[in-house]
């Protein structure tokens, strides 16, 4: 089920791009994400691109380079001349590993296409990101049983969490059209809530603005209307992983939410980070996936040999919070905590192979939300409802400024990173997004 080590993840590796021989980079030789970029400020048009240290490697100028030309076909040609990623998508993985291996030849220290790469390069502060993908359609999940615990606490105290929850790997559909790259400002939504103690509801800008810590997903090759993805053949159909941010208008939420869950607490906006880190990449990073033993275990259709051994990515995940005076004074985000994907109590694999098995159709690009990462501790809860018990505790930061949610100005950061012994340490760069005053209404 899960990819096997080769040649690319070789610890050893070592680039002619220096800065990717840093041991605090994000984009080691042995990441290569996948992103979209153009120029700042330029009318260009965007174009693919790889992270390897703090430069981009334009692949289209790769391309014309020869450097694929023992994999490159008409199709994949094509596909990398594009300006989004989901044609290599709906090339299948093996199609982008070959890509990936010809990246990882031509940027290692030595490699005789240095002289012709060297132009193809741009620094990424000169760059400016699109979506990696045009994305078709989008499903949040809710696969952190602390966070689903957590929360249901506030709500039902005495039944937090839903029997449903430890059988069911539960996902609503969400809103792709809303889905912005890392640098997005958006103004607090307006609606309906309703105040404690109120007998009907009121209409203005949402009060309990909050952030959701959550692992992207983005789909490669997709299935056929009517067919299923089989438990051990559904991270052949994942292009790779991204870090994203699900804004949530907890106000909103609540008067909201039920019976059908989520709606315009959820639809104004999402913020993903710019590039894609591969399946393939993240293979040295793979954790034994665990489920308590007194819990349901998974329906057959969701157990696999290869998921208990290796199912999990040890993922790291660290939220920061920068306020506008923060900024106005020069001073550095603050965190507000550091979790893992590993916590999670359903996997990638099984939000697939659960979201096909009634024979749903997935298409390259398509996105899915690993739904809230929260750990077991209380610093490492993915939402400031969480963190702030319903805005019961504030948090203090260190210049006296405290919060509950998130106020007008405010920036939210989202930083990502795999690492261990033996491996060198890859990231996913940052997302990061703004929350602007509500319109006048």
């Amino acid at each position: 089920m899960s990819v096997q080590l080769n040649e690319t993840h070789n610890p050893a590796l070592r680039s002619w791009v220096n800065s990717a021989n840093s041991s605090d980079t994000d984009f080691p030789i042995q990441n290569l994400p996948f992103g979209v970029f153009r120029r700042a400020g330029s009318h260009e048009q965007f174009r693919i691109g790889v992270a390897i240290g703090d430069q981009i490697l334009d692949i289209h100028l790769a391309q014309q380079a020869g450097i694929f030309a023992e994999v490159t076909n008409s199709a994949l040609a094509n596909a990398l001349a594009a300006s989004s990623l989901n044609a290599l998508m709906n090339l299948g993985n093996g199609v982008s590993s070959q890509v990936r291996l010809a990246l990882s030849k031509a940027l290692r220290e030595g490699a005789s296409a240095q002289e012709k790469l060297v132009g193809a390069l741009i620094a990424q502060v000169e760059a400016e990101y699109a979506l990696p993908a045009q994305i078709g359609d989008y499903t949040d999940f809710y696969t952190s049983i602390y966070h689903a615990t957590s929360v249901g606490k506030l709500f039902r105290p005495d039944n937090p969490l839903l029997p449903n929850y430890k059988w069911v790997p539960i996902g609503y559909h969400g809103r792709s059209s809303s889905i912005g790259v890392s640098g997005q400002q958006f103004r607090r939504p307006i609606g309906q809530t309703m105040p404690p103690n109120a007998a009907t509801p009121s209409f203005g800008p949402a009060k309990r603005m909050d952030y959701e810590c959550e692992v992207g997903i983005f789909i490669g090759q997709g299935n056929a209307l009517g067919d299923a993805i089989s438990i051990d053949q559904a991270e052949h159909h994942v292009f790779g992983l991204c870090l994203l941010n699900d804004w949530s208008a907890r106000d909103v939420q609540g008067w909201e939410y039920q019976p059908l869950g989520p709606f315009l607490a959820k639809n104004f906006a999402s913020t993903i980070s710019p590039w894609v880190v591969t399946i393939e990449a993240l293979a040295p990073y793979r954790k034994a996936w665990q489920r308590d033993a007194a819990d349901p275990q998974p329906l057959a259709y969701l157990e696999h040999a290869d998921l208990r051994t290796s199912g999990a990515f040890d993922i790291q995940l660290e939220v920061l919070l920068q306020t506008e005076k923060m900024r106005q004074d020069d001073l550095s985000a603050q965190r507000l905590s550091l979790s893992n994907f590993s916590h999670s109590y359903w996997t990638v694999s099984q939000m697939v192979t659960h979201h096909t098995v009634n024979g749903c159709n997935l298409q390259a690009g398509d996105f899915l939300g690993s739904g809230t990462q929260s750990g077991p501790l209380p610093e490492e809860a993915g939402s400031l409802l969480e963190l702030t018990e319903g805005g019961k505790k504030p948090i203090v930061f260190s210049n006296g400024e405290q919060r509950v949610f998130i106020e007008d100005g405010d920036s939210i950061i989202m930083r990502g990173w795999a690492q261990k012994d033996g491996a060198p340490r890859i990231g996913f760069g940052e997302v990061e997004g703004r929350l602007l005053p509500a319109r006048s209404f």
